[in-house]
């Protein structure tokens, strides 16, 4: 593969958006599995899917939208879907939860819709919703870059209200951090990544990247920073592996991608009971 990486264009796109990706959604996801908000990017990645399965029934009955990159419908719908998410939990003051299984609902009711009026399904859905390496291409890169980019930039500035607005939302609120604000720019930058992983990984498997690294690094990190570089870690040696994996062996990207990651979560559970023993 090493060799095939400077040969194909495609093999190249796959491999940089894996790492960019292997990095983004398990960073991400330390903030939302610390805000105890798992679920969101399931939520998100079917209303990314209804976005995707509406371009391609537009493009499908309208000529004028041949071309149209899906991944665009996809990124829309899924910011539209976290704003909704926000604006649930305002009105679900007291069951704020109720708000990521509702949008769920919603993207997977909206996804089926789509997808019977555009007569069932076709090879490009099926990539979208299991990974596809071939389909990676020079612009989803740099779109994925461009993403990636915002997403550092903006953690580096609002570290510190993301931090305590994790930990202690009500606390954060009397420091006059404006809550609605950053709680905003998060979830945009959630519904981001998950669009933009989709690619690799699909949209059925994007939340394991977000949460299996994390749940694996919460048995070895002392600290927040540290959950954080080990969650980056494990992330990065699942896609990377996984793109190895499935290059060689002839498996699906995303499944490879997503069982190392279980894998390596198993190990630091196995690995956590091992120290406890000895202690």
């Amino acid at each position: 593969m090493i060799s095939g990486i400077f040969q194909f264009e495609f093999l190249q796109n796959a491999f940089l958006t894996g790492i960019i990706i292997g990095a983004l959604a398990p960073l991400l996801g330390v903030f939302v599995v610390v805000r105890r908000m798992s679920l969101i990017a399931d939520a998100l990645s079917h209303v990314t899917l209804a976005g995707i399965a509406f371009s391609l029934l537009l493009e499908k009955r309208f000529l004028v939208f041949a071309g149209l990159n899906p991944l665009y419908m996809g990124m829309a719908f899924s910011v539209i879907g976290s704003l909704f998410i926000e604006r649930l939990r305002d009105v679900y003051k007291h069951y704020q939860e109720l708000a990521i299984p509702i949008i769920l609902s919603g993207g997977i009711g909206l996804s089926v819709v789509f997808i019977s009026i555009a007569d069932g399904f076709n090879a490009d859905l099926y990539g979208y919703l299991f990974g596809s390496v071939s389909a990676v291409s020079r612009t989803d890169l740099w779109m994925i870059a461009v993403i990636f980019v915002i997403v550092i930039l903006t953690i580096i500035f609002l570290f510190k209200e993301l931090f305590l607005l994790s930990f202690d939302e009500e606390h954060a609120k009397a420091s006059g951090i404006p809550s609605k604000w950053i709680h905003f720019i998060f979830i945009i930058m959630v519904a981001l990544v998950i669009s933009a992983s989709m690619r690799i990984v699909g949209i059925l498997l994007v939340s394991a990247l977000m949460t299996l690294p994390v749940a694996a690094s919460l048995r070895f990190a002392n600290g927040f920073k540290q959950t954080i570089c080990y969650s980056v870690l494990f992330g990065e040696i699942s896609v990377v592996g996984g793109l190895f994996l499935a290059y060689y062996l002839d498996l699906a990207p995303g499944g490879t991608i997503v069982m190392i990651a279980v894998g390596l979560l198993i190990a630091s559970i196995l690995v956590g009971k091992l120290k406890v023993r000895i202690a």
